[in-house]
């Protein structure tokens, strides 16, 4: 029983990678306070894989509650941490909230990892860790410019503190996993993006309006200096990006990696703008959307998109879905669930 721990295993990203997970062997645990996601994704994941998965409702910047969680479960030969606040428009907002919430939650953990010898560490970092790069697409030693929002912010230090402990911590090796912008649903519909809180991110928010949830939405930005005026990004399907995880943990526990921390981007590597998102949802599905052209938003770049190569030479990893299959994914998920 290869047990990995999976903080933020009912949201979004986390209940795909268990899915994953389990179907590649490991036994997952979670730990998800719930704040801003349900535990009706632990149903799906049952429903998809046969397999009954445990959710500890603790808080992480609680150290003795996190303690317990291992002394419970000896033997863990991995932890993937999700969990962390993610809005990039709350965090402008709320600065101190995400600083105490992403940095103490990850302090916590690795310091219950060094205290019960977990092995391997991979941490959910973002692409917003570049800022407003002028080098696309970003590579791995693209240098950070400055962060853009207090969440991003959490990113950069939280990979900087990452590697500082890996250097000095015996028998422990990381990766930090730069996301560009997951989106889509697993194909069985059973499990897809539902936060509590209210959807910034674009794919939900077009998905919510085709389906009436919101009367229109906006696009931030007409005027960015790109091929229609609106933000380019890197949308990367939500199991392509799963499947990534499960292929670090593997890479770790094969001992391939070079040194005590590395980083990977994973993305499609190719740029979308938000228009273009836009024309691919309403192509594949024939929903035609309801939407308007705003002001830039605080926190966003202009645009970002990967450089891949590293992944896909070192983990032999590589997405296998596009931009299309996102939306497709995305609009059944929706559906299902509307």
């Amino acid at each position: 029983m290869q047990k990995v721990l999976v903080t933020g295993g009912c949201g979004y990203i986390g209940s795909h990678t268990i899915v994953d997970l389990i179907n590649n062997g490991f036994v997952p645990i979670s730990i998800d306070n719930l704040s801003n996601s349900d535990e009706k994704a632990l149903e799906g994941i049952q429903k998809i894989t046969g397999k009954q998965i445990r959710n500890y409702q603790i808080d992480l910047c609680d150290f003795e509650k996190t303690r317990e969680v291992f002394e419970e479960n000896p033997g863990i030969v991995g932890i993937i941490q999700f969990a962390a606040l993610k809005s990039v428009e709350e965090s402008v907002f709320q600065p101190l909230r995400y600083f105490h919430n992403n940095l103490e939650s990850l302090l916590n953990v690795l310091a219950c990892a060094a205290e019960f010898g977990v092995p391997n560490f991979i941490f959910s970092s973002s692409c917003s860790v570049y800022g407003n790069t002028t080098e696309l697409p970003v590579t791995e030693s693209t240098p950070f410019q400055e962060a853009e929002c207090p969440y991003a912010r959490t990113k950069q230090m939280g990979e900087k503190i990452i590697e500082d402990f890996a250097k000095v911590t015996k028998d422990f090796r990381a990766i930090s996993l730069r996301y560009f912008n997951p989106a889509g649903a697993h194909e069985s519909a059973l499990i897809g993006e539902s936060p509590r809180t209210k959807a910034s991110n674009l794919v939900p928010v077009i998905t919510e309006t085709a389906i009436g949830k919101r009367p229109n939405m906006t696009v931030f930005g007409s005027d960015y200096d790109t091929r229609d005026g609106s933000c380019v990004r890197d949308y990367i399907h939500v199991m392509d990006l799963a499947a990534a995880h499960t292929a670090c943990l593997r890479y770790l526990m094969g001992g391939k990696n070079a040194f005590p921390s590395e980083i990977f981007n994973v993305g499609i590597g190719d740029g979308v703008t938000v228009l273009e998102a836009i024309y691919a949802f309403e192509k594949v599905t024939g929903q035609k959307l309801n939407y308007i052209m705003g002001p830039r938003r605080a926190g966003d770049v202009v645009s970002i998109y990967a450089n891949r190569d590293k992944a896909e030479r070192l983990l032999g990893w590589k997405p296998v879905r596009g931009i299309e299959e996102i939306m497709r994914s995305a609009w059944a998920w929706q559906m299902k669930n509307a």
